[in-house]
């Protein structure tokens, strides 16, 4: 009887026969089992690594593909701005041509003049046509009546600020602050001190111009324009201000102080939708809201009244003051720094076009198509809502007392006075007292109450027993 091999099932004749038989079996089963189990991690880490492989190479592909595109937007962008636009180019020859045919008129006028001169004839001279309406900007009509109201105007605004100045000595407690200013030499010294909420988006869009940015780029950029100035007008150092500013038009524009506090409070921290400004609005709520009244919690943002309430406690404590609501007086210093133009957001449009005339800049400036209005409420810093602040002024300065309002105004009065806006209508506005007051006084006539209603039939009774011992 031939052995069993490797292969062949051993004879179970015998009792070491059958332990081989079942040795066999088992060790055959166990080869089936774990050998297909094997295969099959084999298949699926072999499609693991093929799809790896697969999403590694498609990546590369659109990493090379992103790079490409930025490249090619760069040098696409470096075009558009070494270049000028053909809106540019189109003013400018607008420009020109106009310039030619008021010259070819007062020529024309000239002439006539010199021939009725020396015939002594009383004839007339032929009327030269009047020059064609002007197009640059269909908002503001611009006229030699309105030119020289606008100049008085200006005129008594610099007067009101000096007499201002002289009378708190605030040259001496506020020298000069370069930090917000932009300069332009190239542009007839055109000097700028940015004052946050207070329409600053338009001339840093004017600015950006002035930079050789193209409008199209501007439109279409994700870049914040206060960044994108900054890169072509950096920070001017204080020697060098003081120097231009002799011989340079230098200009700010001013707010009625407390809108421009709500505007900054509605746009930065009212409802926590500002990201840069969350955390600040969040430290404001834990500090200041008072948790036994309820009310929501900090992801919906600090009240206005909890906003002047941080403000009056960072002015206690000497801190400096975000450029947002910083007082202007403290950080333009227009007492140290003679402006030749202090415009305001009331007179914005007819104040910045005498700016840009007197700078010479029509070309540039007048008559540019505006930015979206997306794109305006993104980088100009406007309320979701859109409504203006001083619409809503009285909205919430209702929810402030007397005495808040009191001390919120010893920050801000200076720039009030300086620029003559009156601070005491916000007085008919606010709450007399405080919550706090008025929880107390309630409470002190219920008390007085309680007080009385005991007291009556006390007094009934011994009215009473004087009458019967009577």
């Amino acid at each position: 009887m031939p052995l069993p091999t490797e292969h062949s099932a051993p004879s179970p004749g015998t009792c070491s026969g059958r332990a081989r038989a079942a040795f066999w079996i088992l060790t055959m089963i166990i080869r089936l089992r774990y050998g297909r189990r094997l295969q099959t991690y084999l298949k699926i880490g072999a499609c693991v690594l093929v799809g790896v492989c697969y999403f590694a190479f498609l990546f590369r592909e659109s990493l090379n593909a992103y790079e490409h595109r930025e490249r090619a937007t760069a040098a696409e962008l470096e075009a558009d701005a070494a270049e000028p636009s053909k809106q540019q180019l189109k003013l400018k020859r607008q420009q020109m041509q106009r310039q030619r045919l008021l010259a070819q008129q007062q020529a024309a006028a000239q002439g006539n003049a010199g021939s009725n001169a020396s015939t002594g004839t009383a004839a007339t001279a032929a009327v030269a046509p009047p020059p064609p309406a002007s197009t640059l900007n269909p908002v503001y009509e611009y006229s030699e009546e309105l030119h020289s109201s606008t100049e008085r105007e200006l005129q008594r605004r610099r007067e009101h600020l000096a007499a201002v100045c002289e009378r708190y000595k605030l040259q001496e407690k506020y020298p000069p602050n370069p930090w917000e200013f932009f300069v332009s030499p190239g542009h007839n010294n055109l000097v700028w001190c940015n004052v946050f909420k207070a329409a600053s988006s338009t001339w840093m869009y004017y600015f950006n111009i002035l930079a050789g940015y193209d409008v199209k780029y501007l439109q279409r950029t994700e870049t914040q324009p206060l960044e994108l100035a900054r890169k072509r007008f950096p920070r001017p150092e204080l020697a060098e201000l003081m120097e231009l500013l002799p011989s340079a038009l230098s200009f700010l524009f001013v707010r009625d102080p407390f809108e421009r506090i709500l505007s900054a409070y509605r746009n930065k921290l009212e409802g926590n939708r500002n990201t840069f400004y969350k955390a600040l609005g969040t430290k404001i709520v834990k500090r200041f809201r008072n948790h036994s009244l309820g009310g929501p919690w900090p992801r919906c943002g600090p009240t206005f009244e909890e906003f002047v309430r941080f403000l009056i406690a960072e002015r206690g404590a000497s801190k400096r003051f975000d450029e947002h609501w910083a007082p202007i007086y403290s950080f333009c210093t227009p007492c140290s720094v003679n402006f030749t133009i202090i415009g305001k957001t009331e007179t914005f449009q007819r104040d910045s076009e005498f700016i840009i005339r007197q700078a010479g800049l029509e070309t540039l400036l007048l008559g540019l198509g505006k930015l979206p209005q997306r794109k305006q409420r993104r980088i100009g810093n406007q309320a979701q809502s859109g409504i203006k602040s001083e619409a809503v002024v009285e909205r919430y300065f209702a929810d402030i007392d007397r005495s808040t309002l009191d001390q919120l105004l010893k920050i801000y009065r200076i720039d009030f006075e300086l620029f003559d806006y009156d601070y005491r209508k916000y007085y008919d506005m606010v709450r007399p007292w405080s919550l706090e007051q008025s929880t107390a006084g309630t409470a002190a006539a219920a008390a007085s109450v309680v007080t009385t209603s005991t007291a009556l039939p006390a007094a009934a009774a011994g009215s009473t027993q004087g009458s019967a011992t009577a």
